[in-house]
């Protein structure tokens, strides 16, 4: 006796094997794992950012770039404040040293006939001191550059999550708005005395910190 196959039973096989990918519908929104160019009804992060029409689409792409370009004024500023940091220290430690010998300086402008390179002695003992001494954030300059730090990591991992979603037209938007933002940001002088080490040291990406 052959047995007709049932409908529960033949219900798996209707299903084709190119909507066994990763791609999906959650709440009316296009969720896809693969490379794709949608652009209505897709969803990104949340079922709240839901793109209904061209223009939103359009509008989060702009979003997208200007998020990349925040990502890159963060490095700089993250950056810009141990320099100045660094400067403030180097500054207290010149007029330290500067201070130490003001009580004699009238021993010093007696000396200038005798030793007339004496007179280079404070200022040269200032610049080795702010050159060979190590400095130690204090703990406030410490909450500050750790809050930079946050705020860079937090962008570059809300970037990441948007690139997962592999929608090609954010994709772009990501690598257009890390060459903008490059582009503005990462334009400062090169440190010649060095060799321009401190700026061949920076690492072609910051995600994930």
């Amino acid at each position: 006796m052959s047995m007709a196959p049932s409908a529960t039973g033949m219900a798996p096989m209707a299903t084709s094997s190119g909507e066994m990918d990763m791609a999906g519908m959650m709440g009316g929104c296009k969720i896809s794992m693969l490379w794709n160019w949608n652009v209505i009804d897709t969803c990104f992060i949340a079922e709240s950012w839901h793109v209904r029409s061209k223009a939103m689409f359009a509008g989060s792409c702009i979003g997208v770039i200007l998020l990349v370009i925040v990502l890159e004024f963060l490095r700089r500023a993250a950056k810009e404040y141990d320099r100045y940091i660094v400067l403030q220290h180097s500054k207290t430690l010149a007029s330290s040293a500067i201070g130490s010998f003001s009580s004699s300086s009238s021993n010093a402008n007696d000396s200038t006939t005798k030793h007339p390179a004496a007179t280079t002695s404070p200022a040269a003992c200032g610049a080795m001191a702010a050159t060979t001494s190590k400095f130690r954030p204090s703990i406030l300059q410490q909450a500050i550059r750790a809050a930079l730090h946050m705020a860079a990591f937090a962008v570059a991992y809300f970037v990441m999550l948007l690139a997962m979603y592999y929608n090609g037209y954010f994709i772009i938007c990501i690598f257009i708005g890390a060459y903008l933002g490059y582009f503005i940001f990462g334009w400062e002088s090169f440190n010649v005395s060095s060799g321009g080490e401190d700026r061949m040291q920076e690492n072609a990406t910051v995600c994930c910190g």
